[in-house]
């Protein structure tokens, strides 16, 4: 099986929980650090799946790895590969769908319930909410042909579908390990950042287990869903369905 391509773009933004899911399915995986000097991949083709993780920098970055990035998710559209985008790379997919991206209208920050869109309900197990964790402080236009999947109280457009493809504009990956982590390097960003969406450090660790626990048991319906469109030999698509 061709592996699946995880580009990630900062230490503390890593694959987690999802590298989890992949591993405990037989699912091969790559890791790449385009931000780190890594030539992005040229060719989608080579890979059953392409995920993009978060990072610090913005879509709008002059960086000629971001723009490379979307060149590979425009391929990977072309071709019917299936992308996954977790805030950072859900903001690629949309731009390399065509849609923009924007400021929200203010930081969001912490964990959230979202929304889940009625036609979407199949991809969480039939839940109308769902858990996530945000830390962001811009927003995608849901790419034409797209549907939304989850939709938040202090930024609307938290997920899209299009076909085999998925963004969301929160993170489903993050682990007890991760958002500890974040809360350390992000300390200075949270001193300056305000509005009704910003959650304090104490108020993201609060709890924590319990509530990576019911996001990681929410992320492995997302994760089984997306992964069904991954180009699997016969064997394994007969496996995993039993």
């Amino acid at each position: 099986m061709r592996p699946v391509a995880i580009l990630q773009h900062e230490p503390h933004q890593g694959p987690g929980h999802l590298q989890r899911f992949l591993a405990q399915h037989d699912i091969p995986v790559r890791l790449w650090r385009p931000d780190l000097g890594e030539p992005v991949p040229r060719h989608a083709g080579d890979f059953s799946g392409i995920v993009v993780l978060g990072s610090d920098h913005s879509v709008h970055d002059p960086l000629r790895w971001i723009e490379d990035e979307r060149q590979l998710l425009r391929q990977a559209l072309a071709r019917g590969v299936p992308v996954l985008g977790h805030c950072f790379g859900a903001q690629q997919l949309a731009r390399a769908c065509g849609a923009r991206v924007v400021r929200n209208a203010w930081p969001h920050i912490g964990w959230s319930r979202l929304r889940v869109a009625p036609q979407a309900r199949a991809l969480f197990g039939g839940q109308t909410h769902a858990p996530a964790f945000n830390w962001h402080y811009d927003t995608f236009e849901i790419p034409r042909g797209a549907q939304r999947t989850l939709l938040g109280a202090h930024c609307l457009n938290k997920g899209f579908a299009l076909g085999p493809h998925l963004g969301f504009q929160c993170h489903l990956e993050v682990t007890e390990e991760s958002v500890r982590a974040w809360c350390r390097t992000g300390r200075g960003e949270l001193r300056t950042a305000q509005g009704p969406a910003v959650q304090s450090e104490a108020g993201m660790l609060e709890n924590l287990a319990q509530r990576a626990a019911h996001l990681h048991h929410v992320a492995d319906g997302v994760y089984h869903q997306w992964s069904l469109g991954l180009d699997r030999p016969r064997w394994m698509r007969l496996h995993h369905a039993r």
